[in-house]
């Protein structure tokens, strides 16, 4: 069922009596499923106010990230945090949406120069589990709950309410971009020097390491006025060890559509693990899973790490978590068959003190705990 507009959606929430699986354009495979009635959003979708000398967009939530993208394209805009298009690695159809996009706060390549989805979004308007409107943030209210809901809603993938109306700040199209590509890099001379571009001064606005074939490509990009990145790419470039080649245009964007929807990884039978880390130790984080035979994609300079393995007994639950602990960061069970799905949690288990604080938070704006119960968590029991 989808309501087409939010009062008729906080009157289904208001009248259910039972979990809601929230959908937003079903790109994602639903997590540890509860046979809850389906709950679409696409209904709610439009531009509600476009300012281009602003750089803000106010958009339904269920309107379509491609619509988004077309519309700003006009004006020489952009969601600058990159979000990435999950079909291909999720194998679904459907078309993302722009609230899909920050439930989940998708960012992509990009993140490490620009920040994250929740550093874009201004305001939201969006009904909690009690069927009540709530608005905050940019053009809508004046934060007056205590609560910075902007961020808190980014990221609770729809467990503390269901996104109608999210504000953006977006960014111009820069005139030019180049890429730095390097093939056969072994893995930790590749993230050293991606981490040493990143404290360059010369802006850099990506910097992977990823699987090929049987071999590697460790790639920078580099983005802005066209003197400007030809300048710094060549820069950068001389403080490189020899062999980077450069790239640009069309195909430099073609090269980062693949990192930011993970295509590396995507078609096979795999399981896969989102692990955001410390830079510095995601080398050794990987190479301390080698029973697993894992294939890595390796975004943020190694901040963020995509983990294919073997989707058999745990997929490598225990091991993974295990050292994401010991060595920071955590690991987020992204895709996998529905026998695992059922029985192991698709996030890190939280600390204690963070538990409670999260069980909290969904007491306040899902008492009834109707919104996708169970997705954040190990258990649907609050902890004491």
């Amino acid at each position: 069922m989808g309501p087409a507009s939010e009062t008729e959606l906080a009157e289904m929430i208001r009248g259910a009596s039972g979990p809601l699986d929230l959908r937003g354009g079903g790109t994602r495979v639903p997590w540890r499923p509860r046979g809850g009635a389906v709950l679409s959003t696409g209904g709610l979708s439009g531009v509600r106010l476009y300012e281009p000398g602003a750089m803000t967009l106010v958009v339904g939530a269920g309107t379509p990230v491609a619509e988004v993208e077309a519309v700003l394209a006009e004006k020489g805009q952009r969601l600058a945090f990159e979000p990435m298009d999950a079909r291909g690695l999720m194998r679904t159809e459907g078309a993302p949406t722009i609230g899909g996009v920050m439930a989940a706060n998708v960012s992509g390549p990009r993140r490490v120069q620009v920040g994250a989805a929740r550093d874009f979004l201004l305001g939201v308007r969006f009904v909690d589990g009690t069927g009540q409107v709530v608005k905050n943030g940019g053009r809508v209210m004046k934060n007056v709950t205590g609560y910075d809901l902007v961020k808190l809603m980014a990221g609770s993938f729809g467990t503390l309410g269901v996104l109608t109306e999210v504000a953006l700040k977006v960014m111009a199209v820069p005139q030019a971009e180049t890429t730095l590509v390097a093939r056969g890099l072994e893995t930790g001379a590749a993230l050293a020097a991606l981490r040493a571009a990143l404290g360059t001064p010369f802006d850099v606005s990506g910097a992977c390491h990823i699987p090929l074939g049987e071999g590697t490509e460790t790639r920078l990009r580099l983005e802005g006025m066209a003197g400007s990145v030809a300048y710094r790419a060549g820069r950068l470039r001389e403080s490189l060890c020899a062999g980077w080649e450069m790239v640009g245009g069309a195909e430099s964007a073609a090269l980062w559509r693949e990192v930011r929807d993970v295509t590396a990884l995507a078609g096979t039978g795999e399981a896969v693990w989102k692990i955001s880390t410390v830079p510095g130790r995601a080398a050794e984080l990987v190479a301390g899973l080698a029973d697993l035979a894992p294939r890595a994609v390796f975004d943020w300079g190694g901040g963020l790490i995509w983990l294919a393995v073997a989707a058999e007994v745990d997929a490598g639950a225990a091991a993974i978590r295990s050292a994401v602990a010991r060595l920071g960061g955590h690991a987020t069970l992204v895709r996998a068959p529905d026998t695992l799905r059922a029985r192991v949690p698709m996030f890190q288990p939280q600390a204690a003190a963070v538990a409670r604080i999260a069980a909290g938070l969904r007491a306040r704006f899902d008492p009834r705990g109707l919104l996708n119960p169970g997705l954040m968590a190990a258990s649907d029991e609050v902890p004491a």
